[in-house]
C-alpha cells in the first residue's frame, strides 16, 4: 500500500488556522488588547476580575514590550485610564492625573488609600504606556 498526502481541503483547514492565530497575535501584540484587573487602586471604577479592553495604537505605534513608541501621535489626557509599565517593570492600570512638559504623566489610582501610584514613584514617562482603556465588562 501507498501513502497518500493530505486531502488538499485539509492542507487549506490549516492554512487558515495558522492564518487565523497570525492574525490574533499581530492584534493582541500592536492593535488591541484584553486585560483582566488585579488589584483594589482603581475602584470603584475597576474592581478586581474586571475585562479591560485596550487600545495599544491610541497614543502611537510601539513595540509590545517596554521601550517607548516607533511614531507616537498624541499624549493621555487628564482622566484617561491608562496601562503602562511602572518604573518596578510591572504592567499598571491608573488614570492619568496631569500630562508635564517633557512627555511625562501622573498616574493615580482612583482608591487613593489603597493605590500605589505617582504618589510613590513619580512621573511616568508616555514611553512607557502600554495603551488607552476603551472597554470595561
Amino acid at each position: 500500500m501507498r501513502k497518500r498526502d493530505a486531502p488538499p481541503r485539509a492542507k487549506g483547514t490549516g492554512r487558515m488556522i495558522l492564518a487565523a492565530f497570525a492574525a490574533a497575535l499581530v492584534m493582541k501584540c500592536f492593535l488591541f488588547d484584553f486585560m483582566v484587573a488585579d488589584g483594589r487602586s482603581m475602584v470603584p471604577a475597576i474592581r478586581p476580575g474586571m475585562v479591560l479592553m485596550v487600545n495599544r495604537l491610541a497614543y502611537g505605534f510601539h513595540l509590545p514590550w517596554p521601550g517607548g513608541y516607533l511614531a507616537r501621535w498624541s499624549l493621555p489626557k487628564t482622566g484617561e485610564v491608562l496601562v503602562f509599565f511602572t518604573p518596578q517593570g510591572t504592567l499598571a492600570v491608573k488614570r492619568c492625573g496631569a500630562v508635564l512638559p517633557g512627555g511625562e504623566f501622573i498616574a493615580l489610582g482612583d482608591n487613593s488609600t489603597d493605590s500605589y501610584d505617582s504618589r510613590s514613584y513619580g512621573p511616568i514617562p508616555a514611553g512607557r504606556i502600554v495603551g488607552k482603556v476603551i472597554g470595561i465588562k
